[in-house]
Order: C-alpha cells, then structure tokens, then sequence
C-alpha cells in the first residue's frame, strides 16, 4: 500500500510568502515609527534636562544663565556643553558650566546622527552631542551688543525672558560642513542681528535646527517645557549652495525670531 505524503504546492508557498510579505511591509514601517518615537521621547528629556540645569545655574549666578562660548570670537575653547585648553583637545563636559547642575543626563541625541568628523584643529570643529543652545538672546548680550568677544562674556536673566514657555532654550541642532552634516552647538534665529533688531534685508544665516525626527525638531523652552516643532518651506541657501532644508535643517513657524527674543 503507498502512503500518500501531504506536503505544500508550490503555489499555496508563494501564497504563504506573499502574506508574509505583505505583514512585514505593513508591520515594519510601524515599528520603525514607534522606535523613532522612542528615541524622540529620550530626546526631550535630554533638553528638558539642560534647560532645567540652566535654571538652576541662573539660581546661583544672580539670575544669569550660563554663557554659550566666552571666546568664540577669539581661541573659541569654551562653549555651555565643555571647555578644552587648546583647539587640538576636545571639548571636555565635565569642565562645561551646566555640568555642575546635570546628573547622568546624556549630551548625545538618541537619534544618532551621522555626523562628520572634523579635525580638532579645523575653527569650525564642534562636539555638543547634536543640541543646541540660543546664544544670540539667552546665552550672550549679542543681540543688543553687536557680534563681538566683550558681547559673550554676559548673559540674558531669567526675569528678563517676558514669555519663557515661547523663547527657545535649546533645541537639536547640526550645521552642513562640504554638503556633510557636523555637530554645531547653537541654535541660530532666523535673522542676524543689529542694534536690538532683527536685520530682514541682508544675507541669510545658515540655519542650525535639525529636523532629526521624522521632519521635527525638539526644542526645551525657557519655562523647561520640551516639545517637538515641524521644519517650515524655505528657500534658503547656504554659502556653498546646499539647500539646507533638503537635509532635514531650517527653521520653524513663524519664520522669523520670535521665538528666540526675549520680548
């Protein structure tokens, strides 16, 4: 007597693999956006986490914050996240001025930015982790004093912040370096500056904003709120012809610097 053995035809497999495939595509793409979510999550704590550490700097500096970069016009070693002794050293954190006020909080974006590395001697070589802080308002007198070393060495006060739940703290920042993304360590408005006002006719800046996740950029707010803002259209272009915006970097609405001032 023969035994007949059941087995698949090879239609009903690639049936079977059809279906599979069909559920990774639609299942993949979920997961991908629930551990993007996930790190963007880790993200805003991170900011929160140094926009509260800046708080409790101004507590004990008679309400100043911390400065962004003492020298930036000069030896450029000293920024908000580390302090080096010479440009071919990299930026310790643990010499930063928040560094007193955080604890076991990560300066690195959990989203993992591919980041080109820079020689330490090159000027532009920068080590903040992918967050950014607002220099021009919050951690120097820039915007009143004019783009200058003697502006850097003072800082915005808490009681002059007139909306703190609307004027950026820090936020993920990155600029483009030869068409390449590099870590860069301040949040740029969306204007220069001269005497107090923003100058709209001139030269654009080159935004610093990085819309790392899913098109949106976490931002910590003066009051230590995070949240997430989506990238705006713009036509901005850097010095080296890169469109900023096709690498995930720019500005949010309104696009202007209203949510940088301290008005």
């Amino acid at each position: 007597m023969s035994v007949r053995v059941k087995a698949f035809t090879l239609i009903e497999m690639l049936v079977v693999i059809s279906v599979i495939s069909l559920l990774l595509a639609i299942v993949l793409p979920v997961l991908n956006a629930v551990k993007a979510q996930g790190k963007s999550v880790v993200c805003k704590s991170n900011l929160r986490q140094l926009a509260l550490a800046n708080s409790s700097y101004a507590n004990e500096n008679n309400g100043h914050y911390a400065p962004a970069s003492l020298d930036i016009f000069g030896d450029n070693n000293y920024r908000w996240h580390g302090v080096r002794d010479i440009k071919a050293d990299p930026f310790g954190a643990s010499k930063g001025p928040l560094s007193p006020h955080l604890d076991k909080v990560s300066l690195q974006c959990p989203a993992k930015v591919r980041f080109k590395q820079l020689e330490y001697l090159n000027p532009r070589y920068d080590s903040g982790g992918g967050y950014g802080y607002n220099m021009i308002y919050i951690g120097s007198k820039i915007w009143t004093s004019g783009y200058e070393d003697a502006s850097c060495k003072d800082t915005a006060r808490e009681a002059g912040i007139a909306r703190p739940s609307l004027t950026l703290m820090f936020a993920d920042t990155a600029a483009i370096h030869k068409k390449e993304l590099i870590e860069y360590s301040f949040a740029e408005p969306r204007y220069f500056i001269a005497v107090g006002k923003p100058v709209t006719d001139a030269w654009n800046p080159e935004p610093s904003i990085h819309f790392r996740h899913r098109r949106r950029a976490n931002i910590a707010w003066a009051d230590g709120h995070a949240d997430s803002e989506k990238i705006a259209k713009s036509d901005v272009t850097n010095q080296d012809g890169t469109k900023p915006e096709k690498m995930n970097i720019g500005w949010f609405e309104p696009m202007d610097n209203s949510m940088f001032d301290l008005k």
